[in-house]
């Protein structure tokens, strides 16, 4: 078969069994920008050269169901965490009644079944980082009210409760606060996001929790030996938990030979009096000028498929997604340039013998599983009192 015949298999494929991705920075990115000014960066449009995102290509890359990131950095810290989550929540919601013929709320699995119904992409919110609680259960609460449905345990910085992947430990994983996070958040139906923590947070989530965890987007350790993967024997763990790893395209966490150059990259902007995650056209031209100099390495469709066959053969096909971390990293693989370049990794898949059983599980069916899950557990725990627990 023709690479080109293989590409519109897996466009067909994805017209009936669209992308979950589990995590999208546009949101933070509008704020970066534009402040969230929505006429300057207009996603009806098309913001090529601005942003990974918008409508055209999100159709196009056969998305279905988004969960858009109310990430704000982890430097932010107690009630200005808080409010910056809070507008991320607010920009979110504009987007949805801002385009409702592409977008639509959802809270549940039956919301996302019934988006892809209608032919609708399902607009769900992960928070990243646990300091956007700041230390209060009752804020946990509050957000998943108003329709967040995970929340990042860490993001680059450990916390009061957790130890971060990229950060010192102080707690040997999660602090005893932080197990009671994981349980309200199981009482609640929120689910429990492992990306950004240390493998110690992992597994001491994984003792704790009793609804399926989430990884939105990390990969494989054993292939890209990088803090931020997932380690086989966390991996291994996801079948008895029912939880599902969903593969990142960020090229420093999936191509070995990308960690080194992307460390200077980001020093580089440092030096610039820039945040390294900064993503904003300034910045990316500084970034531009640093590879002009120094030639990257370039990450695949290939690589990322790589990753997706490790975590199948360790984790089983049940427990595998996708989360491209779009607008949220400076640098994506050749092929996935943005949301619009599922189908190209898709095609990939196909070309090494991955069933369309196999795929639609991938793309859509455990995505949709794991929020259910958490949905049912949450209905066993009906009866259970909300927590006071305090730091």
């Amino acid at each position: 078969m023709s690479a080109a015949d293989r590409l519109a298999e897996a466009r067909e494929l994805l017209a009936g069994h669209p992308v979950v991705d589990g995590h999208n920075d546009l949101p933070w990115a509008l704020r970066e920008q534009v402040d969230y000014d929505l006429d300057r960066r207009d996603i009806a449009a098309d913001m090529s050269g601005m942003l990974h995102t918008d409508l055209r290509r999100l159709r196009a890359g056969g998305v279905g169901a988004q969960f858009w990131s109310v990430y704000v950095r982890s430097d932010y810290s107690g009630d200005r965490a808080v409010s910056a989550t809070l507008e991320q929540i607010d920009v979110v919601g504009r987007l949805i009644e801002r385009y409702p013929a592409d977008l639509v709320r959802a809270l549940t699995a039956d919301d996302m079944e019934s988006a892809r119904a209608e032919g609708r992409i399902a607009s769900l919110m992960g928070a990243e980082g646990g300091h956007s609680i700041n230390n209060s259960l009752a804020t946990l609460r509050a957000l998943h009210l108003l329709g967040v449905r995970y929340m990042t345990l860490t993001h680059n910085d450990t916390i009061d409760w957790a130890d971060s992947a990229t950060d010192e430990a102080r707690h040997g994983g999660l602090a005893d606060f932080g197990r009671e996070v994981v349980r309200e958040m199981n009482r609640v139906g929120m689910l429990v996001d492992l990306s950004h923590v240390a493998a110690t947070t992992m597994r001491d989530a994984l003792d704790v929790s009793v609804a399926p965890v989430i990884f939105s987007h990390s990969s494989a350790r054993a292939v890209c030996d990088h803090p931020r993967n997932v380690p086989d024997d966390v991996l291994e763990r996801l079948p008895a938990n029912g939880g599902v790893a969903m593969a990142t395209f960020v090229p420093k966490f999936i191509l070995p030979e990308a960690v080194a150059w992307t460390a200077a990259a980001d020093e580089n902007m440092r030096a610039h009096g820039m945040h390294h995650l900064d993503t904003t056209p300034a910045a990316m031209e500084v970034h531009r000028a640093f590879e002009a100099a120094h030639p990257r390495p370039i990450a695949t469709a290939a690589t990322v498929a790589d990753h997706l066959d490790h975590m199948r053969e360790v984790a089983g096909v049940d427990h595998i997604g996708i989360g491209g971390d779009y607008d949220g990293t400076a640098f994506t693989p050749s092929g996935l340039d943005d949301v619009a370049g599922y189908p190209n990794l898709i095609a990939e898949l196909l070309d090494r013998g991955w069933s369309k059983a196999d795929l639609t599980k991938l793309t859509w069916s455990n995505g949709v599983r794991a929020l259910r899950d958490a949905e049912s557990v949450a209905a066993s725990l009906g009866g259970v009192p909300a927590s006071n627990a305090r730091l």
